[in-house]
């Protein structure tokens, strides 16, 4: 959680200003990031639940080493991919990176896609205190399979009938991790929802977000697996499976990496998988959208082919001047 100071005069201080970039994937946030990042003289945090494992590199669309050199990232190849990151572990580190800048005079600066992400910071979602328990999760998880996950979904209203009533019947990890929470809290998931509405939020937020028309959207979509596909994505996945990850693991669910996955274990066609890549893609770019458009704060920006970068660079920095720490007024 942010921390609360005071000013010399025992008042407390501003609150720390925080610049966010979102989108859907594929619509163009790096290029933007990295040139606003050197404007402002700032760095960059991640806000993307793929890019926090390591060597999965290609298929994410991490940025290249030129543009980790011209902006430094952070909250990027943190984890293994066997390892388990949540949700909560990505706000607490996101939390103290944003202070460190702030207390190195810098603007913090967050990017990225994963809606979820950027909610938990920006709103500072109340999470319970226990983490997760992978023994209750592999225990669920083998029910699902022996008894179906209808039979999980009406524990689930009988436990917790408001966050049954706002998760689908069919999605299966949402099902699963409020029954965890249940058993390792002692309490419904739906508590740590209303607590949060209860919080302040903890930044002076600049929210923008960019779009495109959609047949362009989904071209840069499918024209940016082919480049990933000719850049060694294939490859790439193929080390991970020989130092032995395997589709159980997290960094191996994300999308790609498990259709290639399911390829290379003989199990899918190479038309089959690729089709697939680029249809999952596009519906992940729509959800996205979906995600964002309910943000009231945010502020759309749309692209298009002509758009200039330095322009448009130059229009935000303009915007977003009263955030910025004295030293660079």
């Amino acid at each position: 959680m942010p921390a609360k100071s005071t000013g010399t005069q025992g008042k407390p201080r501003r609150k720390i200003p925080l610049l966010v970039l979102a989108g859907p994937t594929a619509v163009g946030k790096t290029a933007l990031a990295v040139s606003l990042a050197q404007k402002l003289q700032t760095e960059i945090i991640s806000a993307d639940s793929a890019q926090v494992y390591r060597y999965l590199d290609i298929g994410t669309a991490k940025p290249t080493e030129e543009e980790k050199k011209a902006a430094p990232h952070h909250l990027i190849d943190i984890v293994d991919p066997a390892h388990v990151f949540t949700v909560a572990d990505f706000q607490s580190r996101a939390h103290r990176v944003i202070e460190t800048l702030w207390q190195k005079e810098k603007l913090p600066f967050m990017v990225g896609g994963t809606g979820l992400y950027i909610n938990a910071v920006i709103k500072n979602y109340a999470f319970g205190q226990m983490g997760i328990s992978p023994p209750i999760r592999e225990y669920y998880e083998k029910e699902a399979a022996l008894r179906g996950l209808e039979k999980l979904y009406e524990k689930l209203k009988s436990l917790d009938p408001e966050a049954a009533s706002k998760i689908h019947p069919n999605d299966r990890r949402r099902i699963i991790r409020a029954l965890e929470v249940y058993e390792l809290e002692g309490k419904p998931i739906s508590e740590q929802v209303a607590r949060t509405a209860d919080r302040e939020p903890p930044y002076d937020l600049k929210f923008f977000g960019l779009y495109m028309d959609r047949a362009a959207l989904y071209k840069r979509i499918e024209k940016r697996v082919d480049l990933m596909l000719e850049a060694g994505w294939l490859d790439e996945v193929k080390r991970l499976y020989n130092q032995g990850y395997r589709e159980k693991d997290p960094g191996m669910q994300i999308l790609g990496y498990r259709q290639l996955l399911t390829y290379l274990q003989g199990k899918s066609s190479w038309d089959n998988t690729i089709t697939a890549i680029k249809k999952q893609t596009r519906n992940l770019a729509k959800r996205q959208l979906t995600w964002f458009r309910r943000e009231k704060k945010l502020e759309w920006i749309k692209i298009t082919e002509s758009t200039n970068l330095d322009d448009l660079t130059e229009n935000i920095c303009l915007r977003v001047k009263d955030l910025l720490p004295s030293r660079a007024n």
